[in-house]
């Protein structure tokens, strides 16, 4: 009996680990509705917050509302952390002033404080365990 109590259990584990699960990711603290708001998964922290080569999935939208809610699918379970720039000039960049600071809004998962440099990986990663979780990012602006 304890044997096929530690099977079923193995086994749920495992099949839960294999699901492919969705992030919603709402975004809110948009000033205005101008451009469009760009949304960057990671899944480790090479690249985090800003190399495309190392992007897992990417997606741009145009502002229709606030909170604005982007959709990510197809994602196991796992650590992963969101960078997202509301891209006030559609040029699909976080733009910055001649000392390298932004001038677009941005914000990341668990909405860690930033202050000389963008935030760590760990900073902002947060676990996809179940088939929807939803993340809020708060936008700011320096």
């Amino acid at each position: 009996m304890l044997m096929a109590t530690l099977g079923n259990l193995a086994w749920s584990l495992s099949a839960r680990a294999n699901f492919n699960g969705k992030l919603i990711v709402e975004i809110d603290g948009l000033q205005n509705k101008q451009g469009q708001v760009c949304a960057s998964i990671f899944s480790s922290s090479q690249g985090f917050p800003s190399d495309r080569k190392r992007v897992l999935q990417r997606q741009c939208t145009q502002i229709s509302e606030t909170p604005l809610k982007l959709t990510f699918d197809n994602l196991k379970a796992g650590s992963y952390a969101v960078a997202a720039i509301q891209d006030l000039n559609s040029d699909g960049t976080l733009n910055r002033n001649s000392l390298g600071m932004p001038v677009e809004p941005y914000g990341f998962s668990r909405n860690p404080e930033v202050r000389t440099s963008a935030p760590k990986f760990g900073d902002a990663a947060f676990i996809l365990a179940g088939p929807n979780t939803i993340i809020q990012i708060q936008m700011r602006k320096l």
